[in-house]
C-alpha cells in the first residue's frame, strides 16, 4: 500500500497536480480489460479527449496569428494525433502504471501504443474533473508547446506530401492497399501497399492502418529523394 501511495504521489509531482479525489487518477489508469464495478478509464478518455483539441486550438491561435485556417488544421492535427499523445505518455510512464487484466498485461498492452494514448487522454479528463479546466490547460501547454514551436512551417505528413508530389507531376493520386492485418485486437498489426504510376510501389507496416499509410507514402518519398540525388550526380 505504502509502494502505491509513494507511486501516486510520484505521478501528481510529474503532472504537476495534487489530486484531491485520487481515485479519479486511478481510474483514469484502469484499462477497460480490467474494468469492474468501479469502471474503467474510457469516460474520462472522452473528456480528455476534447479538452485536449479545446486547449490546442487556443494554443494556435495564439501562436500562429496570421496563419489560416488550413495551416492551423494541419498543426492540430499533428498535435492531437495518438503519436503524439503516445509519446506524452511515455514521458510519464504511465504503461507501468496503467491497471490491466492479467491477459492484456500479458500481451504487452503496457507498451500499446493506443493504451498508452488513451490513458494520457483520460489523465487529462482527470486533471479537468478535480482541478478544472485551468489544472488541465496548465499540463497541456507545458507537454504539448515545445512539439507546437518545433517547426515554424506547419507540419505535412507523407500521405499528403506525396500526393503533392504526383500531382505536380501529373501523375494520379497514390493507391493504398491493405495487405494484411495480424495479431491480436489490442495490438494489431498491419500491412499496406503504396503505389504510384511510374514509380513502383513500397510496403510498410504499423500498429494502424493510417501509421501504416504513412510509412509505406514515406518510403517512396524516400525512393523519389534517392532517384534525385542520383540525377544530380
Amino acid at each position: 500500500m505504502a509502494d502505491d501511495a509513494a507511486a501516486a504521489g510520484s505521478l501528481e509531482e510529474a503532472l504537476g497536480h495534487r489530486f484531491a479525489r485520487p481515485a479519479l487518477l486511478a481510474l483514469a489508469l484502469r484499462h477497460p480489460s480490467a474494468g469492474t464495478q468501479a469502471g474503467s478509464n474510457q469516460r474520462l478518455e472522452f473528456l480528455g479527449d476534447r479538452v485536449l483539441g479545446m486547449v490546442v486550438a487556443a494554443m494556435l491561435y495564439e501562436a500562429f496569428p496570421h496563419e489560416a485556417e488550413g495551416a492551423l488544421s494541419q498543426r492540430y492535427s499533428a498535435l492531437v494525433r495518438r503519436e503524439a499523445l503516445e509519446g506524452v505518455a511515455r514521458s510519464l510512464t504511465l504503461g507501468d502504471r496503467l491497471t490491466l487484466s492479467r491477459s492484456e498485461g500479458a500481451g504487452g498492452g503496457r507498451d500499446n501504443p493506443a493504451n498508452l494514448a488513451d490513458a494520457c487522454e483520460a489523465v487529462i479528463g482527470a486533471l479537468y474533473v478535480d482541478g478544472g479546466l485551468e489544472t488541465a490547460e496548465r499540463f497541456i501547454r507545458r507537454h504539448w508547446a515545445p512539439a507546437m514551436n518545433a517547426d515554424p512551417e506547419p507540419p505535412r505528413d507523407p500521405k499528403t506530401r506525396l500526393q503533392e508530389w504526383t500531382q505536380s507531376r501529373a501523375l494520379g493520386l497514390p493507391v493504398y492497399r491493405t495487405l494484411s492485418s495480424t495479431g491480436p485486437a489490442h495490438a494489431p498489426l498491419f500491412e499496406v501497399e503504396a503505389e504510384v504510376a511510374g514509380l513502383g510501389k513500397a510496403v510498410a507496416t504499423g500498429a494502424t492502418k493510417r501509421a501504416a499509410e504513412q510509412g509505406a507514402a514515406g518510403a517512396l518519398l524516400a525512393r523519389i529523394a534517392d532517384g534525385e540525388s542520383d540525377g544530380d550526380g
